[in-house]
């Protein structure tokens, strides 16, 4: 049995269970730059409502790219995914290695090749 962020391999997954994961990952990865971008409204908030505000955060940033791509976050297929993540380690490199980004990137698509 393999966790990958948040998804049991060993269980039946969909494509939905797959979004979920690259939010997760991309929630993981860039955490610091995420809290970095938001400190600044963050003054008097708790941490719970901070977390929610991050998850808010990246989870608008992966819907837009959904959108700009044609795809749809609610009902995801293979080709919306790859497209999202080309497009997700495209806006990485302004923050992450190179061989990071190639580490996440083939941990999702090991999750969609789990779904054949």
């Amino acid at each position: 049995m393999a966790i990958v962020y948040g998804i049991d391999t060993s269980k039946p997954y969909n494509y939905k269970d797959v979004r979920d994961a690259i939010l997760e990952c991309f929630a993981q990865a860039h955490k610091d730059v995420i809290e970095k971008d938001v400190s600044e409204f963050i003054d008097g908030i708790s941490a719970d409502e901070f977390e929610k505000i991050k998850k808010i955060n990246v989870t608008l940033l992966i819907n837009n790219y959904f959108k700009e791509i044609g795809g749809d976050f609610n009902n995801p297929d293979r080709w919306s995914i790859v497209k999202v993540c080309d497009r997700l380690a495209e806006f990485s490199k302004n923050f992450r290695d190179l061989d990071v980004i190639s580490k996440h990137y083939h941990e999702i698509t090991s999750l969609l090749d789990g779904l054949k």
